[in-house]
């Protein structure tokens, strides 16, 4: 059984304050350089490709080296995050992608590169999870979706950002160090991100989940007098509500993601974020080597590119403003479906204005998704207590699928071209699609310990 405390509701019932937006920006930018440093993978590759230091299967190797560190970092972050603390996991990711990505601008082969965006991909995978995850933790509950998807905003501004500073840097610097410099631009970016989140409070609820009502009542204290005073308002009383505690720890260990009620979470977050991240990297990392496949100049493709991954912001814009209006399980199936028939349209255009007006589409939609599943949904499934567990655990294995499936892409695009990729792209999603139908949960508008009660022994 759990024990009463008002933690929760009181971070339910702050209103939006300038406290509120430095938590959104200090997690935000982490996220902004998070995507850019995983999405520059793809316009490198393409100089790579042209440079004649890779090919196909070299890209394969790269794409699979980077999924197999976002799958560590994932259970890193699970780890660390709910037995360290929310703060010790983010600030480390940082470290580790930040210095790696300037180890990687030095690389003196392909292989030393393969190997440091492994390394790369622990941080990024860490970052992902307590992200969102933590931010979930801080808003309330009414607006979560809305909030949550906003970040995902920002995150999801680096596709175009990495192509448009690519399309700007790489051409400058030559073919030899413009590459190199876009490693250099992510992980300075990192480390002087790190600085600036020194002070970043650690989560009142996990505090809460933890026993340790009175550092959770310290820091949100100090939250509530900061918001008195810039709103000039004294905040009603809050009411209890009955939360995991360490009480419950030994109730929630890893094993119980594997039984019971966890069980349905556990399956159900890791398909969705294999259709996911199946869909987002075997469509974004591609796209600028299908161009220079096709005889496109990499500067175009770059280009191209960079009109197409517009469409990421916009999908995500267009989230912010639907997520809390409609049923989170029924959101996610039509999307994925809805990806799946853009995705064939896609493949067989052939002239480059429609290449890019049904890329963008294709892009925009699966951008809802990325931000339906990863900032959204998967995050709100689990009780506090195992919250950075069970998404790193299922951010892992979704991560861990796509490990191998860059070399079915590489395979399929050798022998039998971009349309096959497609189809066989939409027939996962079609399953995953199939499976969320039948056993989604909805978490629209509950609070974090709502969701959380129903799988408390």
């Amino acid at each position: 059984m759990g024990i009463k405390n008002n933690i929760g509701p009181r971070l339910d019932r702050l209103p939006t304050s300038k406290w509120h937006y430095k938590v959104f920006w200090l997690i935000g930018f982490g996220l902004l350089i998070d995507g850019f440093d995983n999405y520059l993978g793809g316009i490198v590759l393409a100089q790579l490709v042209k440079n004649s230091w890779s090919n196909n299967y070299l890209n394969a190797a790269f794409t699979s080296s980077t999924m197999a560190g976002l799958f560590i970092g994932s259970l890193f972050a699970g780890f660390s995050g709910d037995h360290l603390g929310r703060k010790v996991a983010y600030q480390v990711n940082l470290l580790i992608f930040g210095i790696a990505s300037i180890a990687a601008a030095f690389s003196t082969s392909m292989t030393m590169l393969i190997i440091l965006r492994g390394l790369i991909g622990v941080g990024l995978g860490a970052e992902i999870v307590v992200g969102f995850a933590t931010f979930a933790e801080f808003v309330p509950a009414k607006t979560r979706g809305k909030w949550s998807s906003t970040l995902s905003l920002l995150g999801n501004c680096a596709p175009p950002l990495a192509t448009l500073i690519g399309y700007l840097v790489m051409p400058a610097f030559g073919s030899n160090y413009g590459w190199r410099a876009m490693f250099i631009i992510a992980g300075i970016a990192a480390v002087v991100l790190w600085f600036a989140r020194h002070d970043f409070p650690e989560s009142p609820r996990w505090y809460a989940a933890r026993g340790l009502t009175d550092k959770a009542d310290e820091i949100l204290t100090k939250i509530e007098k900061e918001i008195e005073l810039e709103k000039r308002i004294k905040l009603p009383p809050a009411g209890e509500q009955v939360i995991e505690t360490s009480e419950n720890v030994k109730t929630i260990p890893f094993i119980s993601l594997f039984k019971g009620a966890l069980l349905r979470r556990t399956i159900l977050s890791i398909f969705v974020l294999i259709g996911m991240n199946t869909a987002l990297y075997s469509i974004t990392t591609w796209i600028p080597t299908i161009f220079v496949k096709s005889g496109i100049t990499v500067t175009k493709s770059i280009f191209m590119t960079t009109l197409i991954l517009f469409g990421a912001p916009l999908g995500v814009f267009i989230a912010t403003r639907i997520i809390d209006k409609f049923s989170r399980k029924w959101m996610g199936v039509i999307l994925l479906l809805v990806i799946a028939i853009f995705g064939y349209i896609y493949s067989l255009q052939r002239s480059e204005t429609l290449i890019i007006i049904f890329g963008f589409c294709l892009i925009a939609f699966l951008y809802i998704y990325v931000c339906f599943a990863s900032a959204v949904y998967v995050p709100e499934l689990w009780p506090t207590e195992a919250r950075l567990r069970g998404s790193g655990f299922c951010n892992a294995v979704g991560r861990a699928v796509t490990i191998f499936t860059p070399y079915g892409v590489a395979w399929l695009m050798t022998n039998y071209g971009s349309v096959a990729v497609f189809i066989a792209l939409g027939g996962v999603l079609g399953i995953v699609a199939l499976i969320l139908a039948t056993i989604g949960i909805e978490t629209r508008q509950k609070s974090i310990e709502e969701i959380g009660l129903d799988v408390i022994d």
